[in-house]
């Protein structure tokens, strides 16, 4: 399954390239909500967008993200903090009595000197300004824009990368951790409430996977050898995003102590032969461009052309690449 994703984290893409609409209020509530205390995440990309704001309600999100980054700050602050006490705790004991070993202070040295320097980039990256490649990347759980059609009109709103269908309670998310992918296999039974009713794509320009590293290097263990567990990235050939289908739901609250939620899912499918021979048995579907608006305005009770779809899909090789060991 794409456990990780490098996106188009700027909605101002969608408008540019589909004149898409943008959600701008589901944008407003979702930093409001964060401002507010709920612990939310997303790719820092999707902040910068509003970092030079051109209207009142842009004006409003910028002074929510502000918001949200000062008491993201004053986490790490405490943090900092009480590692830098810990620190000077464990020195004095040393410096007391130089000649004693003291392995448990030592030890505390160590981690606090780690931790303070984790917190200190932390805190630098909060207050960063400069855009790096990771600030597009998503992981499950994190809100990413995503572009559906409503009323017949595109329209770009943020929604959490793990989808909770209409039909389930919230204890899903815990029963369910997987539902960021959606098996093109379980289509018509796991995600009957949204297939053929709900569909999205979210432009992607490659995708990451959790492999065996003797499968990503094309090779049998070694005698004696256990598998080890790395980090793939698989990158299309063809130089320019994927529009990979996407299912996504509307789920309303029940009660007041609730929040409704848009969420979303990648389709994932049997992978072409390179993907397969890297150590993975699923792949994303990218769709043409020219299949946009039969997808995004599905008939519930034609399935079959919407199968023809996800089959005439674009199909680039995916270079893949060593993230990490």
């Amino acid at each position: 399954m794409c456990y990780s994703a490098q996106i188009w984290s700027d909605y101002r893409k969608y408008v540019r390239e589909f004149r898409a609409r943008v959600g701008i209020k589901e944008f407003r509530d979702l930093f409001f909500r964060k401002a507010q205390g709920a612990q939310l995440l997303w790719p820092k990309g999707m902040e910068m967008v509003f970092a030079d704001p051109q209207t009142d309600e842009e004006r409003e999100i910028w002074e929510l993200i502000q918001q949200c980054r000062r008491n993201d700050a004053m986490v790490y602050e405490q943090s900092l903090f009480d590692q830098r006490k810990r620190l000077a705790d464990a020195q004095r004991k040393i410096d007391t009595k130089p000649d004693k070993p003291n392995k448990g202070a030592h030890e505390d040295v160590r981690i606090a000197n780690n931790k303070i320097k984790w917190n200190l980039g932390k805190i630098a990256d909060i207050n960063r300004t400069e855009p790096k490649e990771s600030d597009s990347r998503i992981f499950p759980g994190w809100y990413v824009p995503v572009m559906t059609m409503l009323d017949g009109e595109l329209v770009v709103r943020p929604m959490r990368y793990r989808c909770r269908p209409a039909r389930a309670t919230p204890k899903y998310d815990e029963e369910y951790p997987g539902t960021f992918n959606a098996r093109r296999s379980s289509l018509n039974e796991f995600w009957r409430g949204e297939w053929g009713q709900t569909h999205g794509v979210i432009m992607t320009d490659w995708f990451y996977e959790h492999v065996d590293l003797h499968k990503a290097e094309g090779r049998e263990l070694r005698p004696g050898e256990e598998a080890t567990d790395t980090i793939i990235s698989f990158k299309p050939d063809y130089g320019h995003s994927m529009m990979v289908a996407c299912l996504w739901s509307h789920w309303r609250a029940r009660n007041e102590t609730e929040e409704d939620l848009l969420s979303v899912a990648f389709i994932t499918d049997d992978p072409p032969p390179e993907v397969k021979a890297a150590g993975h048995d699923r792949c994303v579907i990218p769709l043409r461009h020219e299949n946009l608006m039969a997808w995004l305005a599905p008939d519930i009770n034609d399935l079959d052309a919407q199968q023809a779809l996800l089959d005439d899909r674009e199909r680039p090789f995916y270079e893949h690449y060593l993230e990490a060991a």
